[in-house]
């Protein structure tokens, strides 16, 4: 197995907090009607984004599932939130090209209805992702 392998699961981990940031960070410039910074920000944590998803993949292709070891009412706990992210993390991928489809056509008024979606969903995700590596790396360690 290669040397980096072990260590994208943190990498991972900062790809996901980072596109939470920026995710939020954009709907605060575009709220104060800054829309170059929040044009730059969505973009960056769509880039960031993808690179998660490459390296979630790597990760996943040479080492295969890790197990939850946490007993208890942590387990189910774990995984609803693993169920739900994973769920939305599919749902989410169409969601987000047609929002930044509708921005690049200049069809504002229904990339806002759409990202009004897109952006909570978007979080959720990037956030439980976060939640989901805490759980699994460093609250209840695997052997």
């Amino acid at each position: 197995m290669a040397d980096y392998i072990p260590y994208l699961p943190h990498l991972n981990a900062v790809l996901n907090g980072t596109s939470a940031i920026l995710l939020f960070t954009g709907y605060s410039f575009i709220r104060a009607r800054n829309v170059a910074a929040h044009r730059a920000c969505q973009i960056a944590a769509l880039i960031v984004s993808s690179l998660f998803l490459v390296s979630y993949l790597v990760y996943h292709y040479n080492h295969g599932s890790t197990r939850f070891l946490g007993t208890g009412f942590v387990r189910p706990l774990y995984f609803t939130i693993l169920t739900t992210h994973t769920i939305l993390a599919i749902a989410i991928v169409p969601l987000i090209f047609l929002t930044f489809y509708r921005a690049l056509r200049g069809d504002f008024i229904r990339h806002r209805r759409i990202a009004r979606v897109t952006l909570p969903l978007w979080l959720y995700v990037s956030v439980t992702g976060v939640i989901v590596y805490l759980m699994l790396y460093h609250f209840y360690p695997h052997a």
